[in-house]
């Protein structure tokens, strides 16, 4: 990924549609059974790969984060977007959730979690310094700060007369 020197934000969105920013993670608690966090894993990525092949579906842009917990950011156009992705049974996340509650279930060894959100296209004030498309800039693309946009409440200021 090429870095954007300098200051940036996030461009605003010319849309009245919020954004659906969805986080979703996996803890593993037993480090030791490896075969059963794996599969986890494993079915993330095939559902990542799904959703890069196919635009249509509605992620914009996502980050990953590897660890004992891990946490995948991703940004959706819309919340149906979303919830289409997750209840369809021919696609790659409803099926990965029925073996997850069947293989893993209750017993403790792994952990997911996941948290929604909308972002409303205002207010909102993000900035990155010598990094990256990252965050909801890579989802919406990204501006250098200039004139008018070089503070946070010139940020927030802007984003409250988009409104």
């Amino acid at each position: 990924m090429a870095i954007n020197p300098g200051r940036w934000t996030a461009t605003p969105v010319a849309t009245d549609e919020p954004v659906t920013v969805f986080l979703i993670g996996m803890r593993v608690n037993r480090w030791w059974k490896p075969w059963q966090w794996s599969r986890t894993g494993m079915a993330m990525g095939r559902m990542l790969t799904h959703l890069a092949k196919n635009p249509e579906s509605g992620l914009l842009s996502f980050h990953s984060w590897f660890g004992r917990t891990t946490m995948l950011l991703s940004y959706w156009q819309s919340q149906e977007h979303l919830v289409r992705f997750a209840r369809d049974p021919d696609l790659a996340h409803l099926p990965a959730w029925r073996t997850f509650n069947k293989a893993v279930g209750g017993g403790g060894d792994v952990g997911v979690w996941h948290e929604t959100y909308q972002i409303k296209p205002s207010p909102h004030e993000v900035v990155y310094v010598n990094m990256p498309a990252f965050g909801l800039g890579r989802a919406l693309g990204v501006e250098q700060l200039g004139t008018g946009t070089s503070t946070a409440t010139q940020r927030w200021k802007r984003a409250a007369a988009a409104e």
